[in-house]
């Protein structure tokens, strides 16, 4: 065991505060690492006032880690001391179930690991996230971060980069389609950055006539203000894919239908209910798909690293003093932050 520090909610109710706890020793293939950076993810905040209904108590958010190797257990082959790694959203799984054979341990079957707020497999604590000084995880749900990205701005790649880019890498976006991205915040800004790598003309959506300089910088080719009913009309039947990126509710009827025949509007935001009701026929009638995607297994996010080491591409961040988290907290709840907040870890010591 090793002493470790961190921020943690006690409570739903109460802000992240200070928390001193113990790192498990480690085990025969786990890698101890001294985190530098963390971004901070609206799981987080969904998680810290369990709005989901699953949160654990303390709960130390965290699961875009980027930090240096300190030490490894005699079985550890593929990583050093001195390395710069990173942990993302799954510490664990089964390991042998169909999902986890094709590299998808985010659907395995028995339910993955994660990073934090989920019972361990071995010895049944709490996982504790990377609002904290150091983590001790498996050599398999460790990833290396190229030396080409700098630290800091890879630290969201490891959710908000992973999420946005296998469903795209899934359906096979290549050059000459027309992809569709719903909502411009921290997942939305790398779904263009992908999309436009890969080929695609792409679009925004947005709901704010002011944020369309800003969807060109990013470096889309359209952007459709979603509220204007004549923008919409003349999107009709136009795209192969949508990317979803919204995390609240909003109705999808009309965005379906700027669909093509036999294309795919893809979920990766909303994990709730969807309201009001989605018309089957906008599906039925030009063989639409309605699909949903979760973040990546750990061979798609090493892939997702190195494909934006190749491309050069990067998250847009802010900075932070982990004394800060309640009031990044906040802004993130306002929509107040381009595009994702990272705690520079080193301040937890100041």
């Amino acid at each position: 065991m090793s002493k470790a520090l961190g921020y943690a909610a006690l409570s739903s109710t109460s802000p992240l505060a200070p928390l001193a706890f113990e790192r498990r020793a480690l085990r025969a293939d786990d890698v101890a690492i001294d985190i530098l950076y963390c971004g901070v993810c609206h799981s987080d905040l969904h998680q810290a006032r369990n709005e989901w209904g699953i949160a654990v108590y303390p709960l130390m958010p965290g699961h875009e880690i980027v930090g240096r190797v300190t030490a490894v257990g005699p079985a550890v082959t593929r990583y050093q001391v001195g390395d710069q790694v990173g942990v993302g959203c799954m510490v664990d799984s089964c390991r042998h179930c169909d999902a986890c054979h094709a590299d998808l341990e985010q659907y395995c079957l028995q339910g993955p690991t994660m990073t934090y707020a989920t019972p361990d497999r071995v010895d049944g604590s709490n996982t504790m996230g990377g609002y904290s000084d150091k983590i001790v995880v498996a050599e398999h749900f460790v990833v290396r971060i190229p030396e080409a990205l700098a630290l800091a701005s890879a630290a969201p790649i490891l959710c908000a980069g992973i999420t946005t880019y296998s469903p795209l890498k899934h359906y096979g976006v290549k050059a000459g389609h027309k992809v569709g991205i719903l909502g411009m915040g921290g997942l939305g800004h790398m779904g263009i950055k992908f999309a436009k790598a890969m080929g695609a003309e792409v679009t925004v959506f947005t709901r704010s006539q002011s944020k369309v300089p800003e969807a060109h910088k990013q470096g889309a080719d359209h952007v459709i203000v979603s509220t204007d009913a004549a923008q919409m009309a003349a999107a009709a039947e136009h795209f192969d894919y949508l990317l979803d990126t919204i995390p609240v509710q909003h109705d999808l009827n009309p965005y379906l239908q700027t669909l093509k025949f036999d294309g795919v509007h893809i979920l990766v935001g909303l994990i709730e209910p969807i309201e009001p009701a989605v018309h089957a026929g906008h599906l039925v009638i030009k063989r639409r798909v309605l699909a949903g995607s979760l973040i990546g297994g750990i061979a798609e996010t090493q892939e997702v690293l190195d494909f934006c080491a190749e491309h050069r591409i990067t998250c847009d961040i802010e900075m932070l003093d982990i004394q800060q988290i309640n009031e990044a907290f906040e802004r993130m709840h306002a929509g107040d932050v381009k595009y994702r907040f990272v705690i520079d870890m080193a301040t937890l010591k100041g």
